[in-house]
């Protein structure tokens, strides 16, 4: 089917009372898993690929870019493709002509004024391609001379008024918000200010997402969809599950020198782990 966009989904998952997953993509493998994974539960998904993934893939976006549009218009249920933590101007720039719909515009690393001046021009350069955009605000520093808070730090938060005028000065679509999670956890252990949460889906009117979603336990998932949040990122919990496949499967047979027989162990423990994490969201049948 055509390729969906992340706003469509976004909003659908709104008024659903769900929220729509979005799992970052490195490998052709992932994006078959995740595609299978929500293919399995009948639901929509969201792949991400995110500006470090394609430092990896020796900084070339289009490579799998275009494998991810082929299975995405193959796939059996909708599927958005997003451009994920951007900082570079100049990878923003080929979003458009590389299949994406929807792009995360990463300034969160700069002072205020800086992240909303950047996040600005993003956005006008976004809305005149058609982009659905998403930014991120935590707390700010820079009190006592100290540096501004990236937003992933330990103890960061995203104010509820600063975040109000933030979107309305920005003219972003969706905002990353600071309520507890953190990128690459490899235990369940975050637990989520749902508190904060509250204040913030009060004080916006766009939708809220949460990054750094691995280190969530499910039940506190399910508490921030129920509060507000939106749209949910992945990206470690699948990196845990195929490696973790793969070294048991090495492990075991120790002889193997088939890419085929390991890799394809590390992605089914892919596709169990992202139809688990959308049956947590509520996205299962909601194709």
């Amino acid at each position: 089917m055509p390729l969906a966009t992340t706003g469509e989904l976004v909003h659908r998952a709104t008024a659903a009372h769900s929220a729509v997953a979005a799992f970052n993509i490195v490998t052709l493998e992932h994006v078959e898993a995740v595609i299978a994974g929500a293919e399995s539960v009948n639901a929509p998904v969201v792949l991400q690929v995110s500006e470090n993934a394609v430092r990896f893939r020796y900084g070339r976006l289009l490579p799998l870019a275009r494998a991810a549009v082929t299975a995405a218009e193959r796939a059996a249920v909708p599927v958005a493709l997003h451009l994920d933590h951007v900082q570079s101007d100049d990878l923003l720039r080929q979003t458009a002509d590389a299949g994406f719909g929807s792009v995360m515009y990463d300034a969160s690393r700069l002072s205020y004024d800086e992240n909303l001046a950047a996040t600005r021009a993003a956005a006008d350069w976004a809305h005149s391609q058609g982009l659905w955009i998403e930014a991120e605000l935590g707390e700010v520093g820079g009190k006592n001379g100290e540096p501004p808070l990236d937003a992933h730090a330990p103890g960061a938060r995203t104010d509820p008024a600063e975040a109000r005028a933030f979107v309305a000065d920005s003219g972003v679509d969706a905002l990353a918000v600071a309520i507890g999670s953190a990128h690459a956890m490899t235990t369940r252990t975050a637990r989520l200010d749902h508190d904060l949460l509250k204040r913030l889906s009060a004080a916006l009117d766009v939708p809220l997402v949460l990054h750094g979603s691995s280190g969530v336990p499910d039940d506190e998932l399910a508490a921030a969809v129920a509060g507000g949040i939106a749209k949910v990122n992945v990206g470690t919990a699948l990196n845990i599950a195929m490696t973790g496949a793969i070294r048991e499967f090495l492990a075991a047979h120790p002889e193997a020198v088939d890419s085929r027989k390991y890799l394809s162990v590390g992605r089914e423990a892919m596709v169990g782990a992202v139809a688990g994490i959308i049956r947590t969201l509520g996205g299962a049948a909601t194709a």
